[in-house]
């Protein structure tokens, strides 16, 4: 593995250039010498660059980290280092953090013998990486009993605007760091200030904060520093990982916004667009990102992703190439919130390699298929009930509309994290409790209690009397 790099680089320059194009967040800089490599930092004034391409006879081609408001032709640009680096180590636990480490919590830099590393990593080579057939229990009974989350894997949150992503990721927050034994990271990508500040504010009041490092690009920030930002929070993670030998929690919100910044910084290196206007190098990036959260003999980095998908179309290139990095997709339906059903997870286009019997046990198996059968069959009933109405059922169907009908109420559940916005106490469900609510419902055929009874409650023991 790579040492670890120096804390500042060096104050002699290796080489000076001069600003000779400024188009939007892209900076083209020639160098009468040796230009800089890719990736190299430079400095113009109090503004950072990346630089994203060599363009030839001593130009390079430069992302800006900041708004270039203040730069002009010819000004005087000087190389800082060979890149980007992050502090990383114990004190940057219970920090608040940008992109180069500096501190967002009004407090001193965390730099006092710490050790910084580049944010520009390989993944791990394929002879370190370890499975675990193990699951990560999160309390949240439609997550643990259909789309059970792997443990060292990754995990998306799929939805469009307003069904929910953000606070679903907040409750797995809440009902995982408290028990989770290692170190979680949160990074915010191109997502709003208020959510960060939230953030922040109920970890405090949790008292999981001491063990959590956040990172944030936010909205208001350069394109670059959206596309960067996560590349820095798994550097950070993978010191935890590989030096101290502990698992890593690492939960980032918006992955789509690290697409969408991607396409930005292409349109503006001038790349030809491909499909839906998202950059040609969309798979590549996208991958040398994913790669390094991975399991090895040494330590896990687990990731919860959300995934915003344009226009609620899955089809998307953009969702559709993320889809394949994960070992569990948690589809959030617009109907099914629109429907009042919160979380909305839609059980039917939910899914989880570790929903298997080997690994989640024979039993958990056939109830989940038992689950989503019943559903199914009440989805293929609805057009008939909308136009004929429920008595035109057999009593067999009947039947299974009753059962499904309570399964999506019973699904539902209270949260922490909208306790005081919803007038509710929030439940964290066992996963035994989840599998025997769900059992006993589909043994039945009659109700003593109407749906209503089953929505929003931790396990079937919070059920009232019947009269």
């Amino acid at each position: 593995m790579a040492e670890t790099a120096q804390a500042e680089a060096s104050d002699t320059d290796d080489a000076a250039g001069r600003i000779i194009a400024i188009r939007g967040g892209v900076v083209d800089v020639a160098f009468e010498g040796r230009s800089p490599q890719i990736n190299a930092l430079l400095l113009a004034g109090e503004l950072a660059m990346e630089v994203a391409a060599i363009v030839g006879d001593g130009v390079v081609r430069c992302i800006a980290l900041g708004p270039v408001r203040g730069l002009g032709l010819g000004q005087a640009v000087s190389v800082r280092g060979d890149g980007i680096y992050v502090p990383v180590g114990e004190a940057v636990l219970g920090r608040m953090l940008d992109l180069f480490g500096a501190p967002l919590d009004g407090r001193p830099a965390p730099d006092d013998g710490i050790g910084r590393r580049s944010i520009h990593r390989p993944p791990p080579a394929l002879q370190d990486r370890v499975l675990h057939a193990e699951v990560l229990e999160t309390g949240i009974k439609a997550l643990d009993l259909l789309s059970p989350i792997e443990r060292g894997g990754k995990t998306g949150l799929f939805g469009g605007a307003g069904v929910g992503k953000t606070v679903l990721l907040s409750e797995l927050i809440h009902n995982t760091v408290e028990n989770h034994h290692g170190v979680s990271l949160f990074c915010g990508i191109g997502e709003r200030s208020r959510e960060a500040e939230e953030l922040w504010r109920d970890m405090g009041e949790a008292g999981v904060r001491d063990r959590m490092v956040m990172l944030f690009g936010q909205m208001n920030e350069a394109p670059g520093v959206r596309f960067l930002i996560g590349k820095a929070a798994l550097t950070m993670a993978e010191f935890f990982r590989d030096d101290r030998g502990q698992d890593v929690l690492l939960l980032i919100d918006n992955i789509f916004r690290f697409v969408q910044a991607g396409s930005e910084v292409s349109g503006l290196l001038g790349r030809m667009p491909s499909r839906v206007g998202y950059q040609p190098t969309l798979a590549t990036e996208l991958a040398s990102l994913q790669e390094r959260i991975s399991s090895t003999s040494r330590g896990s980095i687990t990731s919860i992703q959300a995934v915003y998908v344009p226009a609620d179309d899955f089809t998307d290139p953009a969702a559709a190439q993320i889809f394949s990095h994960l070992s569990a997709s948690v589809v959030l339906s617009r109907k099914r919130a629109s429907e009042g059903l919160y979380p909305a997870v839609d059980p039917l286009a939910s899914a989880s390699v570790m929903l298997t019997p080997a690994v989640v046990g024979q039993r958990h198996y056939d109830i989940a298929r038992a689950v989503r059968r019943t559903l199914a069959e009440y989805e293929d009933l609805r057009d008939i009930i909308a136009m004929l109405g429920i008595e035109e059922l057999s009593a067999h169907d009947r039947a299974v509309v009753a059962r499904a009908r309570r399964l999506e109420r019973f699904l539902t559940q209270p949260f922490f994290t909208v306790a005081g916005a919803a007038a509710t106490k929030g439940r964290l469900v066992p996963v035994a409790d989840t599998l025997d609510g769900c059992e006993a419902i589909l043994n039945l055929t009659a109700f003593d209690l109407p749906e209503s009874a089953y929505y929003m409650i931790g396990p079937l023991s919070d059920l009232p009397e019947a009269p």
